[in-house]
Parts: C-alpha cells; sequence; structure tokens
C-alpha cells in the first residue's frame, strides 16, 4: 500500500515555512524579552529608588510609619511659607524673563536677514556648556561686596532673589531658545503671503501670525524653563544667600542637619510642581506636533534694514549679557587675588593646593561623563531600536514608553536623594556600588535618559519601515539590518545623544551631590567645595575647565557629523 502524502512525513518543502514561521514567533519572543528587560532597568533606576523615596517621607528617623507627620512638622516650621513659594515666584519671574529674552532672539534670528546668524546661535547657545554654578560665581565678581559693577545695583544685594533670577537666567536660556527656534523655523510661509497681501503692517502681521505660530513653543519653553529652575540646586547654592529655596533646604535638612526624612518630605513637595509641569508640556507638545501639514511652505525673510537693525538690538542685550558672563569667569580665575593683586597667572588651576577633590576631581569627571556616553547612549538606542523597529505588544510599549519619559519629570537633587534611600539599604544586594563612580553613571544616565530617548526615537521613526520588511525577503535578520542599515543611517543622532549626555554629566551638580564618595569626587562639586570653603577664583577656574571640556567635545562631536554627512551624501542624494 502506498502511503498517501498527507499521511506520510513531512517533507523538506513542507518543513521550511513551519520552520520560518517558528523562527519569527521565537523572534518575537526575543524581542519581547528584551524589551521587557529595558522595563526592568528602567523600574530599577527609576521607580524602586521613587518608591523607597516616598516610603522614607512617611516614616521617622527609625523606620517607623508616621503618616504625615512629617509633612505636618514641616508645614508648621514654616516651611511652606519660606522655601515653597520662594522657589514658586523666583521661578515663575525668571521664565517670565527667560521666554521673553529667547523669543526675541529666535525673532531675530529667523526673521531678519542679520549675517552671521550661525556664530550668532553658537555664542547664544554657550551657557549649555557650563555647570550652573559658573554664572553664579561671575556675579558674585560683578556685583558681589568686591565686585566691580557693584554700583549698579543701587544699594540692593546680588545674594539672594536677585542674583539666583540672573544666574537661573543664564544657563536656562539655550533651552527656551532651541525650543523657540525649532517652532519658528517650522512657520509657514504662506500665512506672511497673506499678510502682505492684504497690505498688513508689520506690527499687525507679528500679532496675527508670528505669535499665534509660536504659541505652542512659548508654553512649552516656559514650562520647561520653570521646572528647570525650581528644581536647579547649583545657582541658589553659591548665591542664594539667606534666601530660601526648596532645593537648598533638601541639602541643609541632609547635609547639615542628618535628616533624612525631612528632606525626603522637601523631595516629595519638590516633585509635585515639576511633575505638573511636565505633564503639561507633554500635552503641548502632542498639540504642536498635530498643528504641522504637509502643505507648510517654508517661510524666508525678505530684505529689510529697519527690521534687521530692530532684530540687532534684541539680540544685542542677551549677547552682551552672555559674553560678561563667561568674560568673567575667565578672567577672574586667572587673577592672583582679587580684589588686591590683580596680575594675572595660573596658580588658581593648581587644584591640588586647593580643597575639592584637585585634579583627580576633574579625571573622575571625564571618566563618569565618558562612562555616561557610552553606557547611556547603547541603551537609549537599543531600547528606541526595540520599541520602534521590532515587533512588540502596544501594552508592553506604553509601559516602556512611560518609564522612559517619567525621568524628565524627577528634579536631579530629587534622583539623588532617592538613590541613597534605595542604593545604599542595606538589605539592597547591590548597596556595594554605593559612593563609586558607577552609581554617579547610573543616576546620570536615568536623570537624561528621557531627552535621549525622544531624539533617538525621532530619528528612527524617519526610516521607512521596508527596510525590515525587505531583509525578511532576503532572508536578513532584524539584527542584520540593524548593523548594516539602521545604525549607519542614525548615527548623526547617536552622536547628538552621545554629545547630549556628556555635557550634561560633566556639567550635573544636583543629580550628584549625595551620591560621591571619597576617591569618586567630581569637578562639579568640586566647584562646589571650593566656592564654600572660599576658593572663589579657583571654583572659576575649575567651572571654566568643564565648559572648555564640554566645547571641545561639542567640537570633535561637529567634525564627526561634518565626516559622516560627507560619507553619506552621495547614497543620500541616489535615494532622492
Amino acid at each position: 500500500m502506498i502511503d498517501s502524502p498527507a499521511l506520510s512525513t513531512p517533507s523538506s518543502h513542507n518543513r521550511r515555512p513551519l520552520s520560518a514561521f517558528g523562527q519569527r514567533f521565537a523572534g518575537r519572543w526575543v524581542f519581547a524579552l528584551l524589551l521587557v528587560a529595558g522595563c526592568a532597568v528602567l523600574g530599577l533606576l527609576v521607580l524602586a529608588p521613587l518608591y523607597t523615596l516616598l516610603s522614607k517621607s512617611v516614616e521617622n528617623k527609625d523606620g517607623e510609619f508616621v503618616g504625615l507627620d512629617n509633612f505636618a512638622h514641616y508645614l508648621s516650621s514654616g516651611g511652606i511659607e519660606s522655601a515653597f513659594f520662594n522657589s514658586l515666584w523666583v521661578a515663575g519671574l525668571s521664565t517670565v524673563i527667560v521666554v521673553f529674552l529667547a523669543f526675541m532672539a529666535a525673532w531675530a534670528i529667523t526673521r531678519t536677514r542679520l549675517p552671521f546668524t550661525g556664530w550668532i546661535r553658537g555664542v547664544l547657545v554657550l551657557p549649555i556648556l557650563a555647570p550652573s554654578l559658573l554664572p553664579a560665581i561671575s556675579l558674585v565678581y560683578l556685583f558681589g561686596n568686591q565686585g566691580v559693577l557693584k554700583s549698579w545695583l543701587f544699594g540692593a544685594e546680588i545674594y539672594g532673589p536677585i542674583g539666583i533670577i540672573l544666574g537661573s537666567c543664564f544657563w536656562t536660556f539655550p533651552h527656551a531658545l532651541m525650543i523657540l527656534l525649532t517652532a519658528m523655523d517650522n512657520a509657514d510661509g504662506r500665512h506672511y503671503e497673506a499678510a502682505t497681501a492684504l497690505k498688513a503692517s508689520p506690527w499687525r502681521t507679528f500679532w496675527t501670525v508670528t505669535v499665534p505660530g509660536a504659541r505652542y513653543g512659548l508654553v512649552s519653553a516656559a514650562f520647561v524653563v520653570f521646572t528647570l529652575v525650581i528644581t536647579d540646586f547649583g545657582v541658589p547654592k553659591v548665591i542664594g544667600g539667606q534666601f530660601d529655596v526648596l532645593a537648598t533646604d533638601i541639602y541643609k535638612q541632609v547635609i547639615g542637619q542628618q535628616k533624612f526624612e525631612m528632606g525626603a518630605v522637601i523631595s516629595v513637595l519638590l516633585l509635585l510642581p515639576a511633575m505638573l509641569a511636565f505633564v503639561a508640556d507633554r500635552y503641548v507638545q502632542r498639540k504642536q506636533s498635530a498643528s504641522f501639514t504637509a502643505r507648510s511652505v517654508p517661510y524666508k525673510p525678505s530684505h529689510d534694514r529697519r527690521r534687521d537693525a530692530v532684530g540687532a538690538l534684541m539680540l544685542t542685550p542677551t549677547l552682551v549679557f552672555i559674553f560678561a558672563i563667561i568674560g568673567m569667569a575667565i578672567y577672574a580665575s586667572f587673577v592672583t587675588f582679587w580684589p588686591y593683586n590683580l596680575s594675572l597667572s595660573l596658580n588658581n588651576y593648581d587644584f591640588g593646593r586647593m580643597d575639592g577633590g584637585g585634579w583627580g576631581a576633574y579625571l573622575n569627571s571625564l571618566q563618569m561623563a565618558l562612562g555616561t556616553m557610552l553606557i547611556g547612549t547603547a541603551l537609549v538606542f537599543f531600547n528606541a531600536w526595540l520599541v520602534e523597529r521590532t515587533p512588540q505588544p502596544r501594552l508592553l510599549t506604553g509601559v516602556f514608553q512611560l518609564l522612559s519619559l517619567l525621568p524628565l519629570a524627577v528634579p536631579g537633587l530629587v534622583l539623588g536623594l532617592s538613590y541613597i534611600f534605595f542604593f545604599n539599604h542595606p538589605d539592597n544586594p547591590i548597596n556595594f556600588i554605593y559612593g563609586t563612580l558607577f552609581i554617579l553613571i547610573l543616576s546620570s544616565v536615568t536623570h537624561f535618559y528621557a531627552v535621549s530617548h525622544l531624539t533617538a526615537v525621532t530619528a528612527l521613526k524617519q526610516l521607512d519601515k521596508e527596510f525590515e520588511a525587505v531583509g525578511e525577503s532576503l532572508k536578513a535578520s532584524r539584527w542584520r539590518v540593524l548593523f548594516t542599515v539602521t545604525l549607519p543611517l542614525c548615527l548623526p543622532a547617536i552622536l547628538d545623544v552621545a554629545l547630549y549626555l556628556f555635557v550634561n554629566a560633566m556639567t550635573t551638580v544636583s543629580a550628584v551631590v549625595f551620591l560621591y564618595g571619597h576617591d569618586s569626587q567630581l569637578a562639579s562639586v568640586a566647584v562646589l567645595n571650593m566656592d564654600e570653603a572660599g576658593d572663589i577664583a579657583p571654583a572659576a577656574a575649575m567651572a571654566i575647565l568643564i565648559t572648555v571640556t564640554c566645547a571641545g567635545a561639542k567640537l570633535l562631536q561637529g567634525v564627526l557629523r561634518f565626516w559622516v554627512d560627507r560619507s553619506t551624501r552621495a547614497w543620500r542624494q541616489g535615494t532622492e
């Protein structure tokens, strides 16, 4: 009897489709498990420390549950009336000033035909390369008790809200400017053509076309600046004097009085406005992305000398302020002994003679920044690739997106304190990393993860989904497509993420001020320690050294981007 083909042993022809299906099914599970692992890592780095922080806020020194007694004690001590409301109004006023100046600068760059706008943009974003302590130190030299421009304050003190607002405006300005430049660069030229055809005056065109077109950018910039100022620790610590804000109050409770439970309470209060601003900013950004249309025509300003002159006048105060702050810091770092011996020398750069960690702190910062850049870039891009370029359950991707954006709402000081409670707990099996460079790297990667993730996701979304489909038809795995196609095409974005992580790791203070150990002091913390010890000129020198290092990293990134763009130009032109 001849066996029926249906009952006989399956041929190799019949096995191949089942094998291919099995491989795809197994591949889906592998990718899903990898994304689950990514969620677990973010949960360990974000959720677990925050849960420990919240638990600590409702416990006493002995770890016993006391409910809201700690909050009631802080409220009764006058903390809300002083630090909380001080933080709110200082952050609010700084936000108004910064957004106003950034909007004027963005208008001058995008709506005029001024020469050297590329160089102007470079100067305007210089503050992002400096630690937030640098403007505070410069303001002391400019307007302090021995400042060269002390009389300009008409008897007012720079130590307090004036100094905090000026210093905060300096280092938050580039963040607002970049948001507004993005919003105004994407203006639809048809609206301006319609205004010209209707013979609308420049003033009316400004209020009916320019401002409405940038409204989402204005609101988003306001939320970002408000969050940065209210959570900043460096500026108020150096120049705040006796003016209490939430960030310095946390530092006093933890470092000064060893009241960790009260530090947790204030951290929760600081977390609330940051969370609200984050949620509002997310909502505004979604509305902004929905406002663009495929029919939009890029706007190109016409020649108008009067408008160019107005733009130059708008840029001048901000440029002068930036040059004054950076120039004063550079000059002070070379002065032998302010204000009695103004001869220039390199004595202030002999960090081995100063408190704060010496050159070892600078080398630690380099190692930490490089580690943050390498580990963070690899983790961010791989996780973003899993979300965007592999088949994943919708629920899993939603959970991961939430975890990846959560660090954006957590202030650095709050994150650092939560890491103390979580990683320094004796029951934590990995508490041995506390006080090492590795925990500083982890905290920096976590603190700056969200923006890096958004950058990587944006780059991956720009690639055609057909790359993976073509790879499957050619029997090339997604891993091979990743290394041969996706990675080369995303190199510019990868370089941007790497620079962002390096610069922020070099300049951050709030995220690491609670976590460094005896052998892991950092340059940014050394600036703080030298300022506290009265070595203000060496503190300025270390701040300048950090800024120069970040500028060098930016220059290297620019060279690499130019090389990448040049190497792929022929391919890109061939695909257009």
